[in-house]
C-alpha cells in the first residue's frame, strides 16, 4: 500500500471512530476532530466552553499536533490547566490542500501514538 493509501485508510478510521463516539455517526470535519484532540489535551471534559474558549482549544490541538515536526514546544500548563507552547519554527506557506493533508498526517500520527489505530 502506498503512502498516500495507508494515510487516507488511517484517515478514515479515524473519522469513523471518532464520527460513532461523538456525533452518532454523522462525519466529523477535520475542524471537529481538532476540536476534540485541544479537549483531549486540555483534560477538561465536563465543561461547556465559551467560544473564544473553543478556539484556543483549535489552537492547543494544532500546536500539539505540529510539536513532533518540530514547529511546537511544550512551554508550560497555566493555573487553569490550559497547556502553551512555544513556535519553534514557522510553518513554511502551504497551499489549503496541503495545510489540510499535513493536519490528516498529524493526527493519524497522534492516534497512532496513542494506539487508537493501528
Amino acid at each position: 500500500m502506498s503512502r498516500d493509501e495507508q494515510l487516507k485508510s488511517r484517515w478514515e478510521t479515524v473519522v469513523t471512530i471518532l464520527s460513532n463516539q461523538f456525533a452518532d455517526g454523522d462525519i466529523l470535519d477535520l475542524d471537529a476532530i481538532i476540536y476534540l484532540i485541544g479537549v483531549q489535551e486540555l483534560g477538561q471534559f465536563n465543561k461547556a466552553f465559551k467560544k473564544d474558549e473553543k478556539v484556543n482549544l483549535m489552537h492547543i490541538a494544532i500546536c500539539r499536533l505540529l510539536e513532533p515536526y518540530g514547529y511546537y514546544e511544550f512551554e508550560f500548563f497555566d493555573n487553569d490547566g490550559w497547556p502553551h507552547y512555544k513556535v519553534k519554527e514557522q510553518l513554511p506557506p502551504l497551499k489549503a490542500g496541503e495545510q489540510s493533508v499535513l493536519m490528516k498526517e498529524a493526527i493519524v500520527n497522534y492516534f497512532l501514538e496513542k494506539q487508537i489505530i493501528e
